[in-house]
């Protein structure tokens, strides 16, 4: 499972994709700011995957998957893998298939997300594919992350606007909104593409037939969930050395032994303090975080390298800093020619033969190992 060549985009030129903006100006005016709706955004579009595909996807173990279903006013949701014998008839109106991740698995799907490139790879989460019976939908909400809504097949209607009082209904079994008042109201054709940042309410509903749409998920890390992954990581770090034992060979005689020491608090932060210190330690646990794949995600086993160029495999996050190269939640120090022609196949995806060759011993070496490890392939001669 591989991929072409990504071309450098270049920021500055106008594109069909976000209404004759520019990445720098779309960036500048609506990113994280407000909603831009796009007609024929994506002129021809077709869906990446049939909807039996979709449907056949979504019966497999390492696929995340979602069914929503509303009958009489009252919401269902099951949770993959959902073989096709769980859901409902096609015909049947109001019911909704999530699948995520479809990038990892279709290469259109991969594709498609490509085209938004001009935003960070650290922001990258999925391509999410929803197919709709006739009146399908999975209610007005809010989410937590940037999205595009890229209109791929039939009709779906979206009313939109801010949220005043998030508050969820209770007892529901997926996150809907108490209170939703839309100021904006479209209905989205293929080709059309919707851009909403985080917090804004929406509610889309297939309209007058099935539809099929796709999401393009950029994730918002959250402080808390961040910092958690980072402190583990950062206390797992070798390169801080061995840690200092607590000594208290001062502490008195105590009337009060459910007080905790005021020197084993600050023997506490001290232990904070020194693992932050660490040269780069904080920046190589970022990179490491922020290129770990999915826990469901899992590589076949390649081949060699071979004489030719090679393509990261589609289910690859590569990244870098100044001074790493991040690779599936890996780290590594490079500089010079290894470390430019590193972040090139970071970038494009792909390294043609002639600059695999420009790599040293052990770069290449390196290179050869995560084609082993089904990380990357040999391109296609």
């Amino acid at each position: 499972m591989q991929q072409a060549k990504i071309a450098a985009m270049d920021v500055n030129t106008p594109l069909v994709l976000l209404g004759g903006l520019s990445p720098a100006t779309f960036m500048k005016r609506h990113w994280q700011k407000k909603p831009l709706l796009v007609r024929q955004a994506w002129p021809g579009v077709q869906p990446p995957l049939p909807r039996a595909g979709v449907m056949a996807l979504a019966a497999q173990d390492d696929v995340e998957s979602r069914l929503v279903a509303c009958e009489e006013g009252r919401w269902r949701v099951r949770h993959g893998p959902l073989p096709r014998s769980a859901l409902p008839p096609q015909q049947r109106p109001g019911w909704t298939l999530l699948v995520q991740g479809l990038d990892l698995h279709v290469p259109a799907a991969r594709a498609m997300l490509e085209a938004f490139r001009f935003v960070p790879d650290a922001r990258v989460d999925d391509l999410m594919v929803s197919w709709a019976s006739p009146g399908g939908g999975v209610g007005p909400h809010i989410d937590d992350y940037d999205v595009f809504l890229i209109q791929v097949h039939g009709k779906r209607r979206w009313r939109v606007g801010r949220v005043a009082d998030p508050a969820w209904v209770e007892g529901a079994p997926l996150k809907r909104l108490q209170h939703f008042e839309p100021t904006h109201d479209w209905v989205l054709e293929p080709g059309d593409m919707l851009y909403l940042p985080p917090r804004w309410g929406h509610d889309g509903i297939a309209e007058g037939g099935d539809c099929m749409t796709c999401s393009a998920g950029f994730k918002v890390p959250g402080e808390d969930e961040l910092a958690r992954d980072l402190l583990q990581r950062l206390a797992e770090d070798d390169d801080a050395g061995p840690g200092r034992l607590y000594r208290d060979a001062q502490q008195p005689a105590t009337a009060q032994p459910a007080e905790i020491p005021a020197t084993l608090e600050a023997f506490a932060r001290d232990a904070l303090a020194r693992h932050l210190a660490t040269p780069h330690a904080l920046a190589r646990a970022l990179g490491e975080s922020l290129s770990e794949p999915k826990p469901q995600v899992w590589f076949e086993a390649g081949g060699a390298l071979g004489d030719r160029g090679v393509c990261l495999d589609l289910r690859t996050r590569m990244m870098y800093d100044t001074r790493h190269i991040f690779i599936n939640g890996e780290s590594f120090v490079a500089g010079g020619v290894d470390a430019r022609l590193m972040r090139q196949l970071a970038d494009q995806r792909a390294l043609p033969a002639a600059q695999v060759r420009r790599l040293s011993a052990g770069a290449a070496d390196l290179l050869a190992a995560w084609v082993t490890a089904g990380w990357a392939h040999g391109a296609q001669p």
